[in-house]
């Protein structure tokens, strides 16, 4: 698939997107130094939230209300945390005019009907559905309407529920797909990412899969992408110490161009399934040990483990044939250093 002007898939880079989400702390200038440093960073894309707070819940009482407790919002109502997270309109107007200005790819994650329509209207060139939103489907059907590339994550999702957000996608118009393995929980302990769902995947739903991590670190971002990710969603901060909603399970943005550097040589260490030397090994393959002569040996005199070894390089005869020239005679005098041929052996 191609999101903007950069085409995503195997044997590719991978397309890493720095996540903002809430760590612009609802200040324009803050937004703009993240999208800079971003950028500035290696990220492929930078990604901003949409949504309207009072479209996301209500502002009611009782225990579903609040964040669950022992999380990084724990005893925060929701709507609060929604409010204090969204970045205003203008704000976003503003940036996606300074990264087309800048040539700085800027997308957004649209959370409700209107902001899908506020996102058209500043030139939104990619849709990102979050995966508190897959089973949304009118959204997504909204979404995949506008014909931009379309992004599905997929946390806490069985199979059945992204089958259905697939095929709503698809029939709302979305011809370019992809899927984005996803633990939703924040941070997400590295042992419940299981990446080894990212093939299966790409197999099932026949569309590019990738990886929107919420783990601490970049490895399980890096084994993603050995394991066929071409999309590396991850959130970034200016600093974890910060005031940022999201900042304590960000990166910094030296960690963001560690990652970008390490996904980047992951994709490339994948290769092809072959078995074999490869071209730069060709060389060092001289450097094997193969049989010599390392004690005088006269013509006649039999091969014995004291005037036969084998040593490096490998201009005679490989170390396997140890045995089977051990007790032959020398067809001729050799002195020590000869790496052995068969035409040596009678």
């Amino acid at each position: 698939m191609r999101l903007g002007q950069v085409e995503v898939g195997l044997g590719r880079k991978p397309f890493v997107v720095a996540e903002i989400s809430g760590n612009h702390a609802q200040s324009l200038a803050k937004a703009l130094e993240l999208v800079e440093g971003a950028w500035t960073a290696g990220a492929s894309a930078v990604k901003l939230q949409t949504f309207v707070p009072d479209l996301m819940t209500l502002d009611a009482e009782g225990p579903a209300f609040y964040a669950n407790p022992g999380g990084p919002w724990s005893g925060q109502k929701l709507i609060d945390l929604y409010r204090r997270s969204a970045l205003p309109l203008e704000a976003q107007r503003e940036l996606f005019r300074h990264c087309a200005a800048k040539g700085i790819l800027l997308f957004s994650a649209p959370f409700d009907e209107p902001s899908v329509e506020f996102l058209e209207s500043v030139g939104n060139p990619i849709y990102k559905i979050a995966s508190f939103e897959l089973v949304h489907l009118p959204l997504i059907a909204k979404a995949a309407a506008t014909g931009k590339p379309l992004i599905l994550s997929t946390g806490m999702a069985t199979e059945a529920e992204i089958r259905e957000a697939v095929d709503a996608a698809r029939a709302g118009g979305a011809k370019e797909l992809a899927l984005l393995k996803c633990t939703s929980t924040y941070p997400a302990p590295a042992s419940e990412s299981n990446l080894a769902a990212i093939p299966r995947m790409r197999a099932m739903f026949h569309c590019e899969v990738g990886l929107s991590d919420h783990t601490l670190g970049i490895g399980s971002a890096v084994a993603a992408v050995a394991l066929g990710a071409t999309i590396v969603e991850k959130h970034v901060t200016l600093s974890r110490a910060g005031d940022g909603i999201d900042a304590a399970f960000s990166l910094e943005l030296d960690e963001l161009a560690q990652l970008v550097r390490e996904t980047a040589r992951a994709a490339e260490c994948i290769g092809k399934p072959e078995i074999g030397p490869t071209e730069s090994e060709m060389p060092a393959r001289e450097r094997r040990r193969s049989l010599y002569v390392v004690a005088e040996v006269r013509k006649g005199d039999a091969f014995t483990a004291q005037n036969v070894g084998a040593r490096r390089p490998a201009l005679g005869l490989a170390p396997k044939h140890y045995a089977a020239v051990l007790g032959r005679r020398a067809a001729r005098d050799l002195p020590a250093g000869t790496p052995l041929s068969w035409d040596d052996c009678l």
